[in-house]
């Protein structure tokens, strides 16, 4: 069990008033207590929330002027135990419910067909939470944190053959795989105190065994020590700041400190 703290600070200038949709907040779900939480918006913006993706977190539907300002703080309590890979099942297909099976359909980012032959031929004779730690494994070997590399429109592909990138790639990465070996995955953004640099980080919800569980292929953080925020089928549907006209930052930061 740990106690983080979350800070968060965002200013964005918006080419003209439109829509935007927030999604910072870390999500009272299992394995995490939110102790308290403060919010925001400058200027003072009446947002219509909306359920998370899978029922998980939340998000913030609303208008917003030429310049957007936020500021999140939050204190969690973390108690949730980091899943021992090998030692968990894949369920059949048939047996598994809706949510996992959207996990194992092709998305924007992530297409599992594009590795099916070599996930089926470098590792063949593994199934459920062996593959997918020997996938992780891999992924974090195979690739190199480069920030500025990828952009919007890289894919899972891309970074397979780039071989580097930032989390959001990773995950992408280890997405596809798992999806490929009929493992059900999705994305997961999540804050960590570990993560160099602090940021919004991407990781990876694998379902074996009848639950979800957190993986970082960047090895950064570990599943004890996130707080999730919201899941998807990949970076679309995870994305912090979402707006319909053009937008550039003014200024950003993220800081999570770990405090027990």
């Amino acid at each position: 069990m740990m106690q983080m703290t979350i800070e968060v600070d965002l200013d964005y200038l918006l080419a003209a008033p439109g829509a935007a949709i927030l999604s910072i907040e870390a999500a009272e779900t299992e394995g995490q207590q939110i102790l308290a939480s403060d919010l925001r918006l400058d200027p003072a913006l009446a947002p219509r929330l909306v359920p998370g993706d899978e029922g998980v977190g939340r998000k913030m539907a609303l208008h917003v002027p030429e310049r957007l300002r936020c500021c999140y703080r939050a204190e969690l309590r973390i108690d949730r135990s980091v899943p021992d890979l090998p030692r968990l099942a894949a369920l059949p297909v048939e047996d598994l419910p809706a949510e996992a099976l959207r996990a194992l359909m092709p998305s924007r980012y992530c297409d599992p067909i594009r590795f099916l032959a070599y996930v089926g031929t470098r590792f063949g004779d593994l199934s459920g939470g062996p593959l997918v730690a020997a996938l992780a494994e891999w992924v974090q070997g195979a690739l190199t944190y480069v920030p500025g590399v990828s952009g919007a429109d890289t894919t899972a592909t891309d970074t397979f053959v780039q071989r580097q990138g930032v989390c959001r790639d990773y995950a992408h990465l280890l997405i596809a795989l798992c999806r490929a070996g009929q493992v059900p995955a999705r994305i997961a953004s999540v804050y960590a105190h570990s993560v160099e640099p602090q940021d919004f980080h991407a990781v990876v919800q694998v379902y074996l065994d009848g639950a979800w569980h957190l993986v970082d292929p960047t090895g950064m953080a570990s599943a004890d020590q996130m707080a999730l925020v919201a899941v998807g089928r990949d970076a679309v549907d995870v994305a912090f700041l979402t707006t319909i006209t053009p937008a550039s930052m003014s200024d950003q930061s993220v800081l999570v400190r770990q405090i027990l």
